[in-house]
C-alpha cells in the first residue's frame, strides 16, 4: 500500500518538475507581460505542488527524524505559500482585460 502511494508521489513531483520548468521557460521567453505572468503563476502553483509532494515523500519514505520532520515541515509551508500565491496572481492576472 505505501509503496503505490510512493509510486504516485514520484509519478506527481516528475510531472509537477517538468511543469516548472516549461512554465519557467516559457515565462522567461514571453514578451507580453501578461503571459508571463500567467506563466509566473503557473510555475508557483506547480513548484507548491512540487514542494508538497517531496515533504509528503520524505514523512513517508524515511523514520521521523527530528531534523527529517523539520526540513519536511519546512518544504511543506514553502510549498503551501507558492501554492497560495499561484493561485492568487492567476486570479488577478486571468481578471486584468486585455488591451
Amino acid at each position: 500500500m505505501i509503496e503505490s502511494l510512493l509510486y504516485v508521489l514520484y509519478a506527481i513531483l516528475f510531472v509537477s518538475s517538468i511543469c516548472s520548468i516549461v512554465f519557467s521557460v516559457k515565462s522567461r521567453r514571453s514578451r507580453d507581460p501578461r503571459v508571463r505572468g500567467m506563466s509566473q503563476a503557473k510555475m508557483n502553483i506547480s513548484m507548491g505542488f512540487m514542494l508538497i509532494v517531496l515533504s509528503l515523500i520524505q514523512m513517508f519514505m524515511f523514520s521521523g527524524s527530528t531534523v527529517r520532520v523539520i526540513v519536511g515541515a519546512l518544504f511543506m509551508v514553502l510549498g503551501a505559500f507558492n501554492l497560495f500565491a499561484g493561485f492568487r496572481n492567476y486570479g488577478l492576472i486571468s481578471r486584468q482585460r486585455a488591451d
